[in-house]
């Protein structure tokens, strides 16, 4: 390939990672919204949304060295392609939306449980029973103790980096579509590190666009007042989540 065909390539390779990022609500909104319900800070943030960015393009990278050793056409991969983007966006109502149910829920029995300990805590207080006091997880765990809170924590950074490792996998086996064509064309002319200079602007510019709009979008929701809704703050993110992904199944986005 030549110097001015590559840099053509390279060019193109950036709009369109761009524009790929930018029009693709999934590459930021899961980010975003989980960033404020679970309470991460804006570097955690930041350091899943880089690391789930990088996945979604090795995934397609892997894939599409794969095709060229078995001898698939680019058309036959931009289907498969296309199937596996159809079953990571439903993957991603289903992880929404058992979110939302399993925070609906927690939320709930939380707020029951800390309506509950405030009655038991104001009886003991008139009798003179020993002080304890109750903690409330911003999803809706709530936990009664006199001393320690090293164990009542464990299980809810579990759960937060069980959310994690799901919103990594889901994004490893999201298709990044756009990308194969970029690097058939040099593969084929067996020009690889016209290969290697294609993936990395295509994966320096999507990454870079994920983290610009997660880190725009995570202040922005900081600044918002939540009020009532704050011990909701997860349902709403699954509910976000799942509508994210109903967006790419209805616009293809």
């Amino acid at each position: 390939m030549t110097s001015q065909g590559l840099w053509a390539l390279l060019q193109a390779a950036a709009v369109v990672a761009f524009l790929h990022t930018f029009v693709g609500v999934d590459h930021t909104l899961p980010f975003v919204v989980m960033g404020k319900a679970r309470g991460w800070s804006l570097g955690r943030t930041l350091a899943l949304t880089a690391a789930c960015g990088l996945g979604h393009v090795l995934g397609s990278v892997l894939l599409g060295f794969v095709g060229i050793g078995l001898g698939v056409t680019l058309d036959r991969l931009e289907v498969f392609e296309g199937a596996r983007g159809s079953l990571a966006a439903w993957g991603l109502i289903a992880f929404g939306l058992v979110y939302a149910a399993w925070s609906f829920n927690k939320a709930r029995r939380g707020h029951r449980a800390q309506l509950g300990h405030r009655a038991r805590r104001g009886h003991r207080a008139r009798r003179g029973h020993k002080h304890s006091h109750a903690h409330a997880h911003e999803d809706g765990t709530v936990h009664v103790h006199e001393h320690g809170h090293a164990r009542e924590h464990a299980h809810a950074h579990g759960a937060h980096r069980a959310t994690a490792w799901a919103l990594f996998v889901l994004f490893i086996f999201g298709p990044c579509e756009a990308l194969i064509p970029m690097f058939m064309a040099p593969a084929y002319e067996r020009s690889w590190w016209s290969v290697v200079a294609v993936t990395v602007v295509f994966g320096a510019v999507t990454i870079g666009t994920m983290l610009g709009l997660v880190a725009v979008g995570s202040l922005g929701m900081r600044s918002l007042p939540m009020g009532a809704l704050e011990r909701h703050a997860n349902t709403l993110a699954g509910v976000a989540i799942a509508a994210s992904g109903l967006a790419i199944q209805i616009f293809g986005i």
